[in-house]
């Protein structure tokens, strides 16, 4: 079964975090991916995810590379729209190759939603 990838900038970690609860249903029934600060988050609340470095530590880009050999259904990425961060490179990649490779890309609640009630 595919993961989905659960990333959120710092100002939106928790948001994700409530996000994930109220759908745990979901959550608790697909393997889920996350960079290493989210990750530690959702592991607090009691989900099981598989984590990958933080992002501006290359996590992004492990993501990327995950989506490209296949492994990933669906990303949901909790934005902070107006913030900047010093590894937006790899977040555009990874944004990229959601498009490249026809991957679900949630970077909101309403659209991660969609993606929590409609990937199985």
């Amino acid at each position: 079964m595919k993961y989905i990838a659960l990333i959120a900038h710092d100002g939106k970690k928790d948001e994700l975090v409530e996000f994930v609860m109220r759908f745990h249903k979901f959550f608790s029934q697909v393997p889920t991916l996350a960079t290493q600060t989210t990750g530690s988050k959702l592991a607090e609340k009691g989900i099981s995810v598989e984590t990958v470095a933080s992002g501006p530590r290359g996590g992004d880009a492990q993501i990327a590379s995950r989506i490209t050999e296949g492994q990933v259904a669906g990303v949901i990425f909790f934005r902070d729209p107006m913030g900047k961060h010093p590894h937006e490179p790899d977040i555009n990649m990874l944004l990229r190759l959601c498009d490249v490779y026809n991957i679900p890309l949630a970077t909101n609640p309403a659209t991660a939603e969609l993606i929590a009630r409609n990937i199985t």
